[in-house]
């Protein structure tokens, strides 16, 4: 798993427009350059790996804020090596591969009234469907850095769930992958976003 770590921390970088990730000895630490969030270290060792001594290295060494900490474990079971000062997210996420089909899916219809926007700068491409109202209804994104195509920034606004718009920008973002040539997508997300990952395979 530590492998899928470090390919979505390489596309991640490339998602959000971070710092090149710098190496540690137990992951990477990301500049982000952001007042809430200026720096962010991701620990390479996944859930029963993860080991004390390397959470308790990284929170103790910090001592501003801005400063995040991923870590792909249980909540509950690293939070408690966290000093004073650290907030834990109490909603779990969930780190996801896929393989891309060698042929790119069909593209999606889109609803009546709504509007489909595609464009791909950087490197990045951003997938956004607007409501008939102009609001937002569903967005993505996606990064492919060599094979691997990272899912990143996945939201459906609450006035537009369970319409099925997520999936189709998953659609979307799932035939960039395969005409871009990746072969496996990985993505983070929300016990929602994993039941709409796992209906769509």
């Amino acid at each position: 798993m530590e492998n899928v770590v470090g390919t979505r921390v390489e596309g991640w970088v490339v998602s959000r427009g971070a710092a090149p990730p710098q190496v540690e000895p137990w992951g990477w630490t990301i500049d982000m350059g952001q007042a809430g969030h200026v720096t962010r270290h991701v620990l390479a060792a996944t859930g029963d790996a993860v080991e004390e001594a390397a959470v308790r290295e990284v929170a103790d060494a910090v001592t501003g804020t801005g400063v995040w900490l991923k870590v792909f474990a249980d909540p509950a079971r690293v939070g408690g090596r966290l000093g004073e000062g650290w907030w834990t997210d109490p909603e779990p996420g969930h780190l996801m591969t896929f393989r891309v089909p060698d042929r790119a899916p069909a593209a999606p219809e889109v609803p009546e009234g709504f509007r489909l926007r595609v464009w791909t700068r950087a490197g990045v491409t951003r997938v956004l469907l607007a409501a008939p109202d102009g609001a937002l209804a569903a967005r993505g994104q996606l990064a492919v850095t060599g094979e691997t195509a990272v899912v990143d920034q996945m939201e459906t606004a609450p006035a537009h769930r369970r319409k099925g718009l997520g999936s189709r920008v998953m659609a979307v973002l799932h035939r960039t992958a395969a005409e871009q040539g990746a072969r496996t997508a990985v993505l983070a997300g929300t016990p929602a976003g994993r039941a709409l990952y796992e209906h769509l395979g």
